[in-house]
């Protein structure tokens, strides 16, 4: 989720660690309520965006994006509404006493959502580790290529690169890149210095032990 990468930045906290989640959607009405009666569904964002394709399936139904995928239960709960339902987990099915209309509803039968683990002060990485980090670079040919190249040359590898736009600097962007290592790695220490020779803008958030799944 995109606004999780500002807020990294907003507050003085480090990544420690982190855990993926198989996410597996169902598409929840209240009791009594048959799937042909849904008009309207009600989940977050990311969860809409995940079950995309079977959502144009249903006829005649359009979505609406709220705060939550479990709170998108206890809104058709409240509401009473028959014609709405929600996407959301199984558990949060059984939370708010609702119906399961239909089951593994997701786009991508392999979805899983990865959690990081925050904290005020830095953790010991382990040996196992990745280490996660933030840079921006000048608006110039060839700068991208030269940052992933410090990582290239000393064979570290890149599990998750992604951009967001840098705030305040119109057309420019900001780098979250995840590589395997930490900053206590030799390799990973000289990379991380030689990124800062020419970066504009260079924070590690945080360097911890690595998701066994």
């Amino acid at each position: 989720i995109h606004h999780n990468y500002d807020l990294l930045l907003r507050y003085p906290l480090v990544v420690v660690g982190e855990h993926a989640t198989r996410v597996s959607h169902c598409l929840i009405g209240l009791p009594g309520v048959q799937l042909s009666d849904i008009r309207k569904v009600v989940s977050h964002p990311q969860a809409l965006a995940q079950c995309e394709h079977y959502l144009r399936s249903l006829t005649g139904v359009h979505t609406e994006p709220v705060y939550d995928t479990a709170g998108s239960v206890k809104i058709i709960q409240e509401q009473g509404d028959p014609s709405v339902a929600a996407i959301a987990s199984h558990w949060a099915a059984e939370l708010y006493h609702m119906n399961i209309l239909v089951e593994r509803i997701e786009d991508n039968p392999a979805n899983f959502t990865r959690f990081q683990i925050i904290a005020r002060a830095a953790e010991p990485a382990g040996e196992d580790a990745k280490t996660s980090i933030v840079f921006a670079l000048k608006n110039e040919p060839g700068a991208l290529f030269r940052a992933m190249s410090v990582f290239a040359l000393r064979n570290i590898d890149l599990t998750k690169i992604e951009s967001r736009p840098y705030v305040g600097k119109p057309w420019e962007y900001m780098f979250y890149i995840d590589l395997i290592g930490s900053q206590a790695d030799e390799n990973v220490r000289k990379a991380l210095a030689n990124l800062e020779e020419f970066s504009t803008f260079l924070r590690v958030l945080g360097s911890y032990p690595r998701c066994a799944s």
